[in-house]
C-alpha cells in the first residue's frame, strides 16, 4: 500500500466489509451463532465436570482443561465480532477493541499450539514410561508447563500487537471477516510486507517445529502399541491418541492446505481467504469437547451418570443409604 495515496489520520474505528459481497449473511450469522453456542456448552461441559470431579484431577485432564479455556477465548474474539456484523449488522468495531480482540485470538492461536504439543508429551511419557510417569508429570509440573507456555505467547503476541499498535492508520477498513494481524496491517497507510516478517517467523515454529514433533510422538506411539500384548491395553491406548490426533488434524488441516495452495501457486480470493479464515477459528473449539466427551471413558461415564440422574455419594455414604433402605 503507498504511503502517497492515503491521508494519515487517528482512526478511532474500524468497519469490516469482509461479508459486504455475500447475499445469505443472515443464515451465515445463524450457522456461526449455533456453532458458537455449541463450542461455549460442550468446553463449559468439560470444564465443569473436570474441575468438580477429584478423581480427574490429573495432568491429562489439566491439560484438557488448559485447551478448553484456550478454545473459548479463541473462538469468542472471532465469533462476537462475525455474530455482530451478520445479525446485529454492526460493522464497526473500535480501534482498542479491534486490537485487543486480535491480541487475543493470536494468543489463542499459538496457546491451542502449545497446548497441543504439552499433551503430546503427555501422551508420549505415558506410554512410554508408565511405571515413572507419575513421577514425572505431576500436577504442578502441569501448571508450572502451562503457565510457561501461556507467558511465552502472551510476550510474543505483546510484541506483535505493539508493533500493529504505533502503525498510522488512513483508512478504517477491515476487508477481512474480524480483527486479525494480516487485516490491520493492511489497513495501515505503509508497505506491509515487512511487518509480516515477524508473523512468518513465528508461524515457521507451529508448521515447521511442533507439528512435526507432534506427529514423531504419535509415529513412536504406534510403535509402542504394536508392542503390546494385551488386547485391552492396547485397545484404550489406540482409543487415547486417536482422540489427540483428531483434534490435531482439526486445528493443523486448514493451516496446512492454505499453505499448500500458496506454495504451489494458487491464487486465493478473498472469499475463499476468509472461509478458511473461519474454519480455522471454529471448526477445532468445536471438535476438541465433542472428542473429549465420546472418547475419553471417565468424562463419557460422569456424563451418562448425570444424564441418568445418578448419585454420586461417597463409598460411605452408600453403603449408609443401602442399609437403611434394607
Amino acid at each position: 500500500m503507498a504511503t502517497e495515496n492515503y491521508t494519515v489520520n487517528n482512526v478511532d474505528n474500524f468497519i469490516i466489509t469482509g461479508f459486504d459481497h455475500l447475499q445469505n449473511q443472515k443464515l451465515l450469522g445463524f450457522l456461526i451463532l449455533i456453532t458458537y453456542m455449541l463450542i461455549l456448552l460442550g468446553n463449559s461441559i468439560n470444564l465443569c465436570i473436570i474441575l468438580t470431579d477429584r478423581h480427574l484431577h490429573k495432568p491429562m485432564y489439566i491439560l484438557i482443561c488448559n485447551l478448553a479455556v484456550v478454545d473459548i477465548m479463541y473462538s469468542s474474539t472471532c465469533s462476537t465480532t462475525m455474530i455482530s456484523v451478520l445479525l446485529a449488522e454492526i460493522k464497526t468495531v473500535s480501534y482498542y477493541s479491534c486490537i485487543s480482540r486480535m491480541f487475543f485470538y493470536h494468543l489463542g492461536d499459538f496457546t491451542i499450539c502449545m497446548a497441543l504439543t504439552l499433551m503430546a508429551i503427555d501422551r508420549l511419557l505415558a506410554i512410554r514410561l508408565p511405571l515413572r510417569y507419575h513421577s514425572i508429570v505431576t500436577n504442578s509440573r502441569t501448571f508450572l508447563l502451562i503457565f510457561l507456555t501461556w507467558l511465552i505467547t502472551i510476550t510474543l503476541m505483546g510484541v506483535l500487537t505493539s508493533m500493529a499498535d504505533n502503525l498510522p492508520y488512513c483508512q478504517p477498513v477491515i476487508r477481512y471477516v474480524f480483527c486479525d494481524y494480516p487485516s490491520m496491517i493492511r489497513a495501515a497507510c505503509v508497505n506491509p510486507e515487512p511487518y509480516f516478517f515477524l508473523p512468518a517467523m513465528l508461524s515457521l515454529w507451529p508448521m515447521c517445529g511442533q507439528f512435526p514433533f507432534i506427529m514423531c510422538t504419535y509415529v513412536v506411539l504406534a510403535y509402542s502399541v504394536t508392542k503390546l500384548s494385551n488386547n485391552s491395553s492396547r485397545k484404550q491406548m489406540i482409543n487415547t491418541c486417536l482422540s489427540h490426533l483428531i483434534v490435531l488434524l482439526s486445528f493443523y488441516a486448514p493451516k496446512l492446505v492454505s499453505i499448500l495452495l500458496t506454495r504451489i501457486g494458487v491464487v486465493l480470493t478473498l472469499t475463499e481467504r476468509n472461509a478458511i479464515l473461519i474454519i480455522s477459528s471454529l471448526i477445532p473449539p468445536l471438535i476438541n469437547p465433542t472428542v473429549y466427551c465420546t472418547r475419553t471413558k471417565e468424562i463419557r461415564k460422569r456424563l451418562a451418570d448425570i444424564f441418568l440422574h445418578k448419585k454420586f455419594l461417597p463409598n460411605h455414604l452408600k453403603s449408609i443409604s443401602i442399609a437403611l433402605s434394607s
